[in-house]
């Protein structure tokens, strides 16, 4: 079996290929750079919980710790006043930290990888697919043909690998502009980050904006949403909007909260500028893009090469990371034992469509948050009871429909409808599973989210285990039944144990995918539904002939095509996209 070959070298190529080598599969990363990021301070990258655990389970735990920041509380104010403070445990709050220190954490750690080759100045030339594996042509001082049993695009919105695919990626071009800053100082909220609207001392406009968001070391990194427009953001003036936003913060914090009406600056403005030293600067623009498939064969695309995001506070990077989360551990299922159109389509349709609605969430909520309320908010958001802030709030903090980590409702990859003694829990199948401590068989005790990307997870929920020696919760009660079913699994799996799951009773069976997401709750120990649920995740077996209802209903035959070539998704016609998506449509590549 060849390697999977993975083209790109950033957070996202690198975290695909060191997943993979996670599941015993050798990749080869294709970097057209000479490895050496340049670093950038006012370049970072905001990761939610479930990213954040991601990372650190691909060996990147110590350098994120060590470079990130993990805030203590959100502050969302409007002029002078605190609209909302969000207090964070360690565990939910998001990880703010340089890219280029989470792209070197990575790279780091691939290096030491034995099943891993990263060949630098490689450019892709040509691809070329047939029915036993991919082959890439690269030019440069290592330009040759390698060839591959899959291949995955993780080269960024210029995407060569989707341009030789003809993909189509229609969207929106600046959807925003932000001043981007970072600096050296004191803030008067020190470990918390700020989303300031309509600061007085930017003249109070319905669209001002900044944000403030901290770095260790009393390091910030400032935003301020910039008019539309292209005009240029001069040094003189990006100076002037530290100096404000300083000024501004400093005499607030001085003079205590005022009101919607205070005036401008706060009382006895003074104008002082808190000392600062001024590290980076630059000019960050949104756009809003998505490619109109994301398989073509035995070819991927992953992160910015499939989707480009970043309006409201959502960040690019995380959706990203869970393309590659998702795919790893399917790519790792086909190369040890083959796989069905099923599981490699799944890729495709859980997400597609996870990114399509948060774009077409951020869409719909521009108009209300940029345009001055132009259009009433139960018009925009149907059944949404929440202000314009609280919305922008849950687009930065990563949470509701801007934000929050994926529910892969529509999955083909589902367990059978009305299976036998399925149970109810706190958790929807599809959706992302609740971080628990449990006990593994080993007898360590763990977060949950720390045993994901290993294979399948069985999680039995038996409160009292927590006091037993693990000599006696393992030879009683279910547990036998439990390890002999989980064992005869078409697939790797490992069996968990907990004290309590939300909306569990005692003795109900989860089963987790590979990636976190709840396949189905059971009321005890059933091997022949845990059977089913296994032969689900996996797509069915390879060969059987079985191909499950895509989401759009849709369905076809497994197999090779004719002509011998791998069987395709049904690509621009499979996912259709809604009438008046205009952020899908507006533009082609």
């Amino acid at each position: 079996m060849e390697p999977v070959i993975v083209v790109g070298a950033g957070p996202v190529g690198l975290a695909l290929a060191l997943a993979l080598t996670r599941h015993a599969v050798p990749v080869v990363v294709l970097d057209e750079t000479d490895g050496q990021e340049e670093p950038r301070p006012a370049r970072t990258v905001v990761l939610r919980p479930d990213t954040a655990a991601f990372a650190a389970r691909l060996g990147c735990a110590d350098a994120l710790s060590g470079t990130g920041a993990r805030w203590s509380a959100w502050r969302t104010m409007r002029r002078r006043r605190l609209l909302e403070r969000v207090a964070f445990g360690d565990d939910a709050s998001p990880l703010h930290l340089p890219q280029h220190a989470l792209t070197r954490a990575l790279r780091t750690a691939l290096t030491g990888e034995p099943l891993a080759q990263v060949v630098s100045g490689s450019r892709l030339a040509a691809v070329e697919q047939d029915a036993k594996g991919v082959s890439a042509q690269t030019r440069g001082d290592n330009g040759t043909w390698w060839r591959g049993s899959y291949l995955v695009g993780c080269d960024g919105p210029r995407s060569t690998v989707r341009k030789l695919l003809d993909v189509r990626f229609p969207g929106r071009t600046a959807v925003e502009r932000h001043a981007v800053a970072t600096l050296r100082t004191e803030l008067p909220w020190p470990g918390e980050a700020l989303l300031h609207r309509s600061p007085a001392r930017h003249g109070g406009g319905r669209v001002s904006e900044v944000s403030a968001r901290p770095l260790p070391g009393g390091v910030w990194r400032l935003d301020w949403l910039l008019p539309p427009g292209r005009d240029l953001v001069t040094p003189d003036a990006l100076v002037a909007r530290i100096r404000d936003s300083l000024a501004g913060w400093a005499t607030e914090a001085a003079d205590g909260p005022g009101d919607e009406g205070g005036t401008p600056g706060g009382r006895g403005h003074t104008g002082l500028v808190p000392p600062y030293e001024l590290l980076d600067t630059g000019v960050h623009t949104v756009h809003h893009r998505l490619a109109r498939t994301w398989r073509r064969g035995r070819a991927f695309l992953a992160g910015d090469a499939a989707h480009l995001l970043g309006a409201l506070g959502t960040q690019g990077l995380d959706e990203g990371l869970r393309d590659a989360e998702n795919l790893a551990w399917k790519l790792g299922l086909a190369w040890h034992h083959g796989a069905t159109e099923t599981l490699l389509d799944s890729y495709q349709v859980e997400r597609r469509g996870a990114v399509a609605a948060r774009l077409r969430a951020t869409d719909s909520a521009l108009p209300l948050l940029r345009d001055g309320g132009a259009v009433r908010w139960r018009t925009v958001l149907p059944g949404a009871a929440r202000g314009r802030s609280t919305l922008l709030t849950d687009g930065h903090l990563g949470r509701g429909p801007l934000g929050g980590a994926p529910s892969y409702a529509g999955t083909p990859l589902a367990a059978p409808a009305g299976l036998p003694g399925e149970a109810t829990v706190g958790t929807l199948p599809g959706a992302p599973v609740v971080e628990v401590p449990v006990t593994a068989s080993d007898g360590s005790s763990v977060g949950l989210r720390d045993r994901l990307g290993r294979g399948l997870l069985v999680v039995l929920v038996a409160p009292g285990t927590g006091v037993w020696d693990r000599r006696h919760w393992q030879s009683a009660g279910l547990m036998p039944r439990l390890s002999e079913a989980v064992a005869a699994l078409p697939m790797r799996a490992e069996v968990l144990v907990t004290e309590a799951y939300p909306g569990a009773a005692a003795h109900t069976v989860l089963v987790v995918r590979p990636d976190g997401h709840v396949v189905a709750a059971l009321s005890g120990v059933r091997p022949d539904e845990l059977a089913a649920c296994a032969d689900a995740v996996r797509g069915g077996a390879p060969g059987d002939g079985v191909r499950r209802p895509a989401a759009d209903g849709t369905a076809g035959e497994s197999g090779d095509r004719p002509d011998g070539a791998p069987a395709e998704p049904s690509g621009d016609a499979a996912p259709v996209d809604p009438p008046g998506s205009s952020v899908l449509h507006s533009e082609s590549d």
